[in-house]
């Protein structure tokens, strides 16, 4: 459904993505991880065709950029930093709703769930919103348009934690009609939710774990972590899976269960500026 190929992108002399290759497929449910910097963001816009880039991506066989209107149309998309429309909000919604064909009652159904009052709002400029008033406008337009693909950078952001867990109530209902794409520096957050972690660093992939039914109820996974530099509050993290390190503390082993597989990719996932390489290899019993 989702390819890209080859992608690469400078902002004037940096690096920002550096060969990216990725296929993903219908229904899967992907979790973009890495630290600020790694080239998540910009991953996306290029997929959402903002940005001119080197290399090739396409949605259905389709160029973003060439083709806007019909792929934009087919996605529900949660910006990380809410963009300062002066669109009063009635408008944005009547708008969004009309780009794809749906009834912008669905979005005011989603929204009142998520704890907003959009009656009391409509005739207010978008950009004069709260922060988390604009993220759960932002996010019942995304979902209230019934598209199949579901692209969200850090869309728990700015949210309450009675709005965050109906959030992720909302998407767990889409498990089986979306294919999603979430950046997020919590993976424990969407554990639930993916079928896919991949993780980026300096603008490249160095982590792509497709979970699995089978893996991830059946299997023991022997897990080797190697460190730039021992970290103390790291050591700390993996006390409870009985890891073992040495060479100063820097390289780390240990087995992890398969159910546990993304609950400790989260974990790991907060000290990404610090792991130099990480393998998960599945043993037999």
């Amino acid at each position: 459904m989702i390819q890209f190929t080859n992608v690469a992108k400078n902002f004037r002399r940096a690096r920002v993505l550096d060969g990216i290759n990725l296929n993903i497929g219908l229904g899967e449910r992907v979790a973009l991880i890495g630290s600020n910097g790694a080239g998540k963001t910009t991953l996306i816009r290029c997929l959402l065709g903002e940005y001119t880039f080197e290399g090739s991506v396409s949605i259905n066989g389709l160029d973003p950029r060439s083709n806007r209107t019909e792929v934009l149309g087919n996605i529900g998309f949660v910006p990380q930093l809410p963009p300062p429309l002066k669109m009063p909000v009635g408008q944005l919604i009547e708008f969004s709703a009309a780009l794809c064909g749906t009834d912008p009652r669905h979005i005011h159904q989603i929204a009142k769930r998520l704890g907003l009052d959009l009656d009391s709002i409509l005739s207010r400029q978008f950009v004069r919103l709260s922060g988390g008033m604009k993220q759960k406008l932002l996010i019942a337009i995304a979902l209230g348009r019934n598209a199949t693909v579901l692209v969200m950078d850090e869309p728990a952001a700015n949210l309450d934690p009675e709005a965050r867990k109906i959030f992720f109530d909302l998407l767990a209902e889409r498990l089986d009609d979306a294919t999603m794409i979430i950046s997020s520096h919590r993976l424990d957050e969407v554990s639930s939710l993916v079928n896919r972690v991949i993780e980026m660093d300096t603008g490249k992939v160095v982590l792509d774990d497709k979970v699995t039914d089978a893996v991830s109820l059946t299997a023991v996974l022997n897990c080797r972590i190697v460190l730039q530099r021992f970290e103390p509050a790291f050591a700390k993290a993996l006390d409870g899976w009985k890891f073992t390190s040495r060479d100063d503390n820097r390289v780390w082993e240990g087995e992890i269960a398969g159910p546990d597989r993304l609950r400790f990719l989260g974990i790991v996932s907060r000290y990404t500026g610090l792991v130099s390489d990480l393998s998960l290899a599945e043993t037999k019993a």
